[in-house]
Order: C-alpha cells, then structure tokens, then sequence
C-alpha cells in the first residue's frame, strides 16, 4: 500500500449459502418424514466431510453478499457506506473487522481496528460496566494501563455512572450503545468502524457521537461509518461508497454520491410502491402559481403540491405533508383535516397543499405524504417522493450557491441601532 492509504480491498467478494424448504403437503406419512430426516442427515455428515458449511433445507442457493469489490481509503478520511438494506454493508464491515472471512479477493489493513457493529458488541451480560469496560478494551488490543488512563472519561462520556456496578443485562438499549461506543472512540485505534448502532441514541447522544467521531477525524484517525440518515454522512463525512446487490455502483465526494443516492432512491420508491387498497394516496404533483406541473421553483414563489386520494373517507382522516432536506432533515410538517370530505359520493379527492413564497431556502428537496387516523394509524404513506429545487431569484446570498442558507428563511428585522457614545 502506499503511505497513505490504510484500508485496501481488492475483488472482494462474500459467499454464503442459504437452505430451502420444499413445498409439503398439509399431511405427511410417517415414512415421508422418516425420509426426510434420513436424507438430511446424510447431506449434514456429507458436508462435515468436504468441509463445506452446513445449510438446512432440502435445496441449497448460493448468495453473493459481496461482489468484486475494490477501493481505497487514505489516512485521515471519513468514508460513509450507503445503500439500501441487503446491499452487503455490513458484510463489508465484518469482513474489515475480521469478523468474518472473504470467499474471493484480499483486504489490506495499516493500523488497529475499533469496531462497533451492533449494540453492546464484546460486551459479557453477567459482568458489569466496569468489568466490561475492561473486556472489551482488551478485545480491542488495549492494554490494562490504556484502558486505565482512559476510564474516566469513558464512564462520562457513557453517563453510566450510577450503574457502572451493574451487570449490564440491567442496561437498556440506550446504555448499552453508549457504553459500547464510548470504548471504542476512547481507545485511540487508528480506524474506528461504525454501523448504524447510533440510530438507538437518542438525539442529545447522536450529535455527541457525531462531535466525537469529528474529533477523532481531526487527529488523523480513519473512520468508516455505516448510516440509513443521509443528513449525518453529509455532516460528518468527506467521501462516500455506494452499495447495491453487493457491489460498489459509485464512489466519490459524499455529496455528489449522496445526490446519486437520493436519484436512485427516488425511482427504487416510485417502482417498489404498489396499488394500495382502501383508501390511499393515488397521485402527487408539484405545480407552479399557474397551475403547470413543474419540478423546479424560484425562491420568490408559491410551491403547491396537488394530491389525489382515492377511496372512502372518514370524519377523522388526516393528510400529512412533510418537506424533507436533500439529505433527510425532516422541514416542516404541515396537518390537513379532510372532514368536510367524509360522506362524498365521488371516491376520488383532491387537494392542494401551497407553501407559501420566501420561506423555503433555495435547494433540493423532497415530500413525505401519509395518511392517517388519530392516534397513530397509518393507512398509507409515501416517502422520497415529489422531489423539487428551489432556485435563487437574485437574492446577496446566491453567492453561498444553496449551501449557505439553513432550510427555512424566517421573515426577521432588523434595524441598525445609534450609537450613543
């Protein structure tokens, strides 16, 4: 590797293989099931003998986790993975913590490795805090005396002090990832590797996550973070990775790969949502002041989503409308009641819902829709979709190119004072 580069992974590829049971018949003979076990038997001790994992199921299917993947990452550098569920991040991640094996390819790692990949990772339950402090230290390549020097301001950082003596099975999910954390970002590996275990914190907890991970990037160290919340990868990291059916599809500035993302998204929605049964969301558009569909406004005029709910509604149905940044920040959320709508005769509704102009900042953005009956019943619910962008129309502030403004521009004063000196 060259002096800056830490982490190399070249055609990496992961293998597993999963079991199928075959279609039954309601009833079995006893000699079918007889059959079975006998058979099941014999490929168990025949897989014993090749070596080969066992895999229950009456047929087996190879699935490539991980797929000729290749990248770099230098010293210092933050990296976001991306990518749906089942994209194979994870699985990377395991294989760079040594978790598991590669089936093809080679990785090449300069430094020691911190993970923290699920909640509580390392951690025994029938020990304490305490105990665990120093066990999973340990874990991690840390000497008695590292972990000493560190202990304080782990136990702080972790706010766990009153139950540091308490076994940590007594620990909810929250304690648990903030103790796991606070060792592995306190023990000064050179890579820290983080899975989207922060999503168990609470928000106070994430933003010192994100402060300390930030610390531990200004010091040279390398952090590879795993996050469904793209506003988090915007904030924290400086380049991203793409995954999707185990293979890299783009790499670069995170911006840049989160925009791909959000493209991808967009579509992957639109495609995967199905014609919904009672009373659903039918149809959504953007349109301008006139009325014309369009996906691209001016900071100085009205925005208007139009939305056709088709179905049966009752005294009681909401429609939620959400704008959402281009990196995941939920906006503004604004409730309409449909009630005067309640025993029309036509099954098809429609409504308009108008942001008003020179309050949304110019950028990119997207809607959530949903609708629902109180308390909290759901009866559809569209993400990622409608997505529009909000231009500058001459305001001094075009010069910060959309990156300089926050999400909403608040009609404030101001006056210059005298000075009375």
């Amino acid at each position: 590797m060259s002096g800056d580069v830490v982490i190399r992974a070249e055609g990496l590829g992961k293998k597993y293989l999963i079991g199928h049971e075959a279609a039954r018949e309601r009833y079995s003979t006893l000699r079918e099931v007889v059959g079975r076990k006998a058979n099941a038997l014999l490929r168990t001790a025949s897989d014993m003998l090749r070596g080969r994992a066992i895999v229950a199921g009456d047929t087996t299917e190879e699935i490539w986790a991980l797929k000729d993947v290749d990248f770099a990452v230098n010293r210092g550098e933050v990296v976001g993975i991306i990518g749906r569920n089942g994209a194979g991040k994870s699985t990377l991640l395991k294989i760079l913590s040594r978790i598991t094996e590669p089936t093809e390819g080679s990785v090449e790692i300069r430094g020691r490795v911190a993970s923290l990949l699920e909640v509580g990772t390392g951690f025994h339950p029938e020990l304490t805090g305490r105990e665990n402090i120093y066990l999973n230290g340990a874990i991690l390549g840390m000497s008695r005396a590292e972990i000493r020097r560190k202990f304080d301001e782990i136990v702080a950082f972790a706010e766990v002090e009153k139950f540091l003596d308490t076994p940590v099975k007594r620990y909810s999910s929250g304690m648990y990832v903030r103790l796991a954390f606070a060792v592995a970002a306190h023990l000064e590996p050179e890579i820290l590797v983080v899975d989207e275990v922060l999503a168990v914190g609470d928000a106070a907890f994430q933003k010192k996550c994100l402060g300390k991970m930030s610390e531990v990037a200004s010091v040279g160290r390398t952090i590879l973070f795993v996050s469904h919340q793209l506003g988090m990868v915007a904030q924290l990291c400086d380049s991203a990775i793409l995954l999707a059916d185990g293979a890299i599809t783009a790499k670069g500035p995170a911006r840049e790969i989160l925009d791909v993302y959000r493209r991808d998204m967009e579509v992957f929605t639109a495609s995967a949502r199905t014609s919904a049964q009672g009373l659903h969301i039918s149809q959504i558009a953007t349109v301008d002041s006139g009325g014309n569909p369009t996906s691209d406004f001016f900071f100085d005029e009205e925005i208007t989503v139009r939305v056709t709910i088709s179905g049966e509604i009752n005294p009681h149905t909401l429609l939620t409308t959400t704008l959402v940044s281009h990196y995941g920040h939920y906006i503004s959320t604004f409730i309409t009641g449909l009630s005067e709508l309640a025993g029309s005769t036509s099954k098809t509704h429609h409504i308009a819902v108008i942001f008003p102009k020179e309050i949304i900042a110019p950028n990119n953005y997207h809607f959530r829709l949903a609708l629902s009956t109180p308390p909290s019943t759901v009866l559809d619910l569209c993400e990622n979709v409608a997505p529009i962008r909000v231009r500058d129309s001459g305001s001094p502030m075009s010069v910060f190119e959309g990156y300089g403004y926050g999400d909403v521009i608040l009609p404030c004063r101001s006056a210059i004072l005298k000075n009375e000196n």
